[in-house]
Order: structure tokens, then sequence, then C-alpha cells
């Protein structure tokens, strides 16, 4: 219902280029630039600056994005009034999450929560868990699945389960034949890590500095963003890596990977996080709330397809 130049300006404002904004919005850079000059039109002054591939806001710009945001959370709050009348809920969801929550538990939760409410439509953005914390703290998103502790006080963290976290590698690698791992037996192998930010990553780091053993230390192979391309690479004999137990059940079953538990066992959290101070909806909440139930019931259910 609120005007799309505000949202266009908002996105734009928001994220400091066009390009970016487009791509945010789903629409193409000269729509967005369109839509921009006829606000601009309207007030009859410039509201941005463009220079030196940022973009920045002028004090018209400044004025108008401080009433841009209060009008568009006031047609967001108006839809969602209206709509939760009607006694079914309806509307666009949008969700951060990880990446392994991405591929390994969202699936379930989002079925399971579309066969009750079909007429809801999540719109899913794909980050490590630091940046999908980030984006619900900047209310970027309307909540996160996450692998790791929020402690940022703009964010309400809803604990839902935990998943194991285990060391993964080739079933004739030297780690392969050990009942437990502590990180003295892993500081000396080659070892296949994860991104910055990623939920494993800071777990792992914490695992081995409890040990008295840092990054330095480690001998790393490899650093990616993609876990398929972590376990492809240990169960082709590259290193060891360390996955949670949701991600790897299909190769442990199909036996391209072998698992070995941790010494002290490490655990990956799994949380809800939604914005401390945002305006609450019904389809927020009642996610959230899904979520939780959901993740805690999928913890402690093994599935055969994954």
């Amino acid at each position: 219902m609120a005007d799309r130049r505000l949202q266009v300006f908002s996105a734009v404002a928001k994220h400091g280029s066009f390009t970016r904004a487009a791509e945010h919005l789903f629409m193409t850079q000269p729509a967005v630039t369109f839509q921009i000059k006829q606000l601009e039109e309207h007030f009859n002054t410039r509201l941005l600056e463009r220079g030196h591939g940022k973009v920045t806001l002028t004090r018209a710009g400044e004025i108008v994005l401080a009433y841009a945001e209060r009008i568009l959370d006031l047609s967001d709050e108006l839809e969602t009034r209206v709509s939760e009348l009607t006694d079914e809920l309806a509307g666009t969801l949008s969700i951060g999450t990880s990446t392994t929550i991405a591929a390994y538990w969202l699936p379930y939760l989002l079925e399971s929560f579309k066969r009750k409410y079909p007429r809801v439509v999540p719109r899913v953005v794909v980050g490590n868990s630091q940046l999908t914390e980030d984006r619900v703290a900047s209310r970027e998103i309307d909540l996160g699945l996450i692998e790791i502790v929020s402690d940022q006080p703009a964010i309400e963290r809803l604990p839902a389960a935990r998943d194991e976290l285990l060391v993964i590698c080739r079933p004739d690698h030297p780690l392969s034949s050990k009942e437990r791992l502590t990180a003295q037996d892993l500081v000396e192998h080659p070892f296949i890590t994860r991104d910055p930010g990623n939920a494993i990553t800071v777990l792992a780091e914490e695992f081995f500095a409890a040990a008295g053993i840092g990054p330095d230390e480690l001998t790393v192979c490899a650093e990616l963003g993609s876990l398929a391309t972590v376990k492809h690479l240990a169960a082709e004999g590259i290193g060891y890596a360390i996955a949670s137990q949701a991600a790897i059940r299909r190769d442990l079953r199909e036996g391209r990977l072998v698992a070995i538990p941790l010494e002290p066992r490490l655990y990956t959290p799994l949380e809800v996080i939604i914005p401390r101070d945002k305006f609450r909806s019904t389809l927020i909440t009642t996610f959230a709330e899904h979520a939780v139930s959901e993740l805690a019931a999928l913890a402690t259910t093994p599935r055969e397809d994954t």
C-alpha cells in the first residue's frame, strides 16, 4: 500500500547503491533510477548525491528518509493488522538463514508451515550466521535462523535445539580409527575450514582456543564458503573438516565420509532471532514459534533423505 517510490528510495539509501538496491528489490537498475527521479521531481529537489561509486543523502534526502521509514513501517503494520482479521495468515515473510540451516533444516520448516498457511509467501536470504544476525539487527529481514548464540542487544533470541559437530574425513584417513578426537589430535593434520563469520568456524576456533591452540598453529589447507565443497575435499582425502551431524547423514550412510566426535563434545545451537524492538506481527510471531517447535522436533528425529 505504501508509495513504491518511498520503498525504492529507502532501499537505495540503506544500500548506498542503485545496483544493490535493484538486486534487493528484484528490479532493474533503470527502474530504480526512474522511481528516484520521480520522487525528486515530486519534491522539486535533489535527494541523493551520486559520485565515486557511492550514493549519499542530501539534507532534504535525510528528512525524506526519516519520514519514509515511518510511513513504510506504518504501512506494513496496517496491512498486517487488517489481514489478521481474516483468520488466515497471509503476506510476505522475509527470512534470513545460515547456509547449513537453509540446506538441511529449512525445507522441512517451510513445507510444514506452507501446509498450514498457504497464503504466506516466504522470501529467503541465505548467508552465514553472522551476516544473518546483522541483517536482523538492522531490520533488513523479519527474522533469522542461525547457528550461533546472538549477544546483540537489538535482537531477541529464541533457542530451539542443537546439533552435534563432528570431525569428518575419508574412511582411510589416519584420524578415522579414533573413537574421540581432542584438539591436540587434530593440530598437525590438514584442516579444511569454513569462511569467516560461519558458525562452525567460530565454534571450531573456540574449541581449539580452549585447548591453548591459536589459529596460526592450525594446518589450514583450505578456507571455503561452500559446505558441499568442504565435504568433497574431505571425502577425497585433502584433509579433515568439522561439520554438523545434520549435514553429513547421507555421506555417512553412503560411505563417502566417516565422522568422529570431538572431546569434549561440541554442539552448534539452532536459534531463531527477531528484532527486539520492532513491531511484531502475528505472522512473524507464528513462524518464529513454528520454527522453534519444528527445529526441536527435527533435532531428535533422524531423517532418511539427508
